[in-house]
């Protein structure tokens, strides 16, 4: 194979190191060391990769987060174009700043359903087996020089406005990779089979309507405490999902499946721990109140979750 998911690894790897380089030489920033030191450990994650060991990368994570904790990362000043610049190149780009964004998409696309089987010579150009990943890494690194060549400015200023957001990010940057452990963890820990036991013993679920319930609150709930709606799901579903629901009252998978992933996504709209939907965009956009976006979502989530039972509870013998 000719593109990796391991290729990308160490691109995103070689990006998070160079963030990491110029947080520490950033005498703006008040707490450079420790915020250069945790940009460079997350670095080592990816460039290291299967290589290192699992109990460096573990003590790593720890390291990563009582830097968080203590208030080690923090945000300097870029040197990003002025105010006035940007806008004048963005009143005169118009509508062409989006192609950059569009791209990633059309590409990704275009790799994952027509390039997925394209071989040079005995290799595949893209791995079959993360056709998908591979796409999308391959769609973002030509959407840099295209925004490069459209907003006439260099891949140096590219890098600068790469840490600018991650900066912006600051240590949230890492949490859905951390949940994402975090789910594999609970799996591996028979989080999933304590869930049924509780459930089953604790709550009378001989009719279907507490059952599909508990599963869709579950799914909610689980999700606030992770953050991510697919750590939440092998826990709910192993517990409640095909025990019950399945096994009692003959779910159909794939109804039970979607509309459970889709109660999930209700506690994703609730949840500080979703950083990446819910707190980095408050950054991004300077509110002033941190868990302004959970606020606005709350009255559109708990609606929803009402509905998901309602439907789970009609259409799963269907």
């Amino acid at each position: 194979m000719i593109f990796t998911l391991e290729f990308f690894y160490y691109v995103v790897g070689a990006l998070l190191g160079t963030v990491a380089v110029m947080s520490l030489v950033d005498p703006t920033n008040p707490r450079r060391y420790s915020t250069a030191l945790f940009w460079a450990l997350y670095a080592a994650i990816y460039l290291a990769g299967e290589r290192m060991a699992p109990e460096a990368a573990g003590g790593i994570m720890v390291v990563m987060a009582l830097l968080a904790g203590f208030g080690g990362v923090r945000a300097g000043k870029p040197d990003v174009l002025p105010e006035a610049t940007r806008r004048t190149s963005a009143a005169r780009l118009g509508h062409q700043l989006f192609l950059p964004a569009l791209a990633i998409p059309a590409v990704t696309m275009l790799g994952s359903t027509l390039l997925k089987d394209v071989k040079v010579g005995d290799l595949f150009l893209l791995d079959p087996k993360q056709a998908t990943l591979v796409s999308l890494g391959i769609a973002s690194m030509i959407a840099v020089p295209l925004a490069c060549a459209l907003t006439r400015a260099t891949p140096v200023q590219a890098m600068r406005e790469s840490r600018r957001l991650v900066d912006a990010m600051s240590w949230g940057f890492v949490l859905p990779h951390m949940l994402a452990v975090l789910g594999l963890l609970f799996t591996e820990a028979g989080v999933g089979k304590a869930v049924a036991h509780l459930t089953t013993s604790y709550i009378a679920m001989d009719t279907k309507i507490v059952a599909v319930a508990v599963y869709c609150v579950g799914m909610a709930l689980f999700t606030i405490v992770m953050g991510n709606g697919f750590a939440a799901f092998p826990v709910m579903t192993g517990g409640v999902g095909i025990p019950v629901l399945v096994g009692v009252y003959h779910a159909d998978p794939a109804v039970m499946a979607a509309i459970g992933m889709f109660s999930a996504y209700c506690g994703t709209l609730m949840t500080p721990m979703a950083a990446n939907f819910n707190i980095i965009p408050a950054a991004l956009l300077e509110l002033p109140d941190k868990n302004a976006v959970i606020k606005a979502q709350i009255p559109t989530a708990l609606p929803l979750l009402i509905v998901n039972i309602a439907l789970l509870y009609f259409l799963m013998n269907r």
